[in-house]
């Protein structure tokens, strides 16, 4: 996301708009476009930045879409992910591109998604696979791959901490099948994808993206038992 003009350009900025960035953003808006098609409502969140400001919120059908983005950085709202200024039960989607992975308390980030989201409303995360080859780039090169990330977190684990937050995995998919070559800048890679089988592409994805509803508790009235009348027995009485 651009900066002020005196403040240093961003690692993370200059290797988004690089040919990795721009070939990892492209997959992940097709992947997005696909699973916003059923999302619906008014509000449209967007935390933390992840290339240009318009990279995602225009793929969204929903009418009112924001940024919110860390204190020094340009959005709509300017907040800490693990603290939201945002009112509660008042967000009908919410998008968290490698959000989670640059949060040093992940966990509290999605505490404050579930506190934010309505009923029914949708999450939806983007993250590296911890084992694909695009995290193996990471761990060697310096200073990273992308620059600032903290951590890569599995789908199994997000997975769980989603189920205990009352939410329902709808959607698990992997995308960016190749390994991050300096091919990617060549205008190659849409050959090699085409040589890739299509039942593999989704098993050698290096990026995953998690689409989750936020589950709904309905309340079943309970009718008290009716209390039950003892039963007379009249006892039989013999004239004399």
């Amino acid at each position: 996301m651009p900066r002020p003009a005196s403040v240093p350009a961003d690692p993370l900025d200059e290797w988004l708009a690089g040919p990795f960035g721009k070939f990892l953003l492209g997959s992940e808006q097709i992947a997005l476009e696909s699973a916003l098609q059923d999302v619906f409502g008014s509000n449209f969140l967007q935390i933390g930045h992840w290339g240009p400001p318009d990279a995602f919120l225009p793929l969204a059908r929903l009418p009112r879409r924001f940024l919110v983005a860390d204190p020094g950085y340009r959005g709509d709202c300017v907040s800490h992910a693990s603290s939201l200024a945002i009112q509660t039960q008042s967000v009908d989607a919410i998008l968290l591109p490698h959000t989670l992975e640059f949060e040093p308390e992940p966990h509290e980030v999605l505490r404050e998604v579930e506190r934010v989201l309505a009923g029914e409303g949708h999450v939806l995360i983007l993250g590296f696979e911890p084992l694909g080859l695009w995290a193996g780039r990471h761990r060697l090169a310096r200073p990273g791959f992308p620059p600032g990330l903290h951590r890569f977190l599995s789908r199994r684990r997000l997975r769980d901490w989603l189920s205990l937050l009352g939410f329902d995995v709808l959607e698990t998919i992997r995308l960016v099948p190749v390994p991050p070559l300096l091919s990617l800048a060549s205008g190659r890679v849409a050959q090699a994808l085409e040589r890739i089988p299509a039942r593999l592409k989704g098993h050698l994805g290096s990026v995953y993206l998690i689409k989750a509803r936020k589950r709904v508790y309905t309340l079943t009235p309970i009718r008290p038992r009716r209390r039950r009348r003892p039963a007379i027995v009249g006892a039989a009485v013999e004239n004399t």
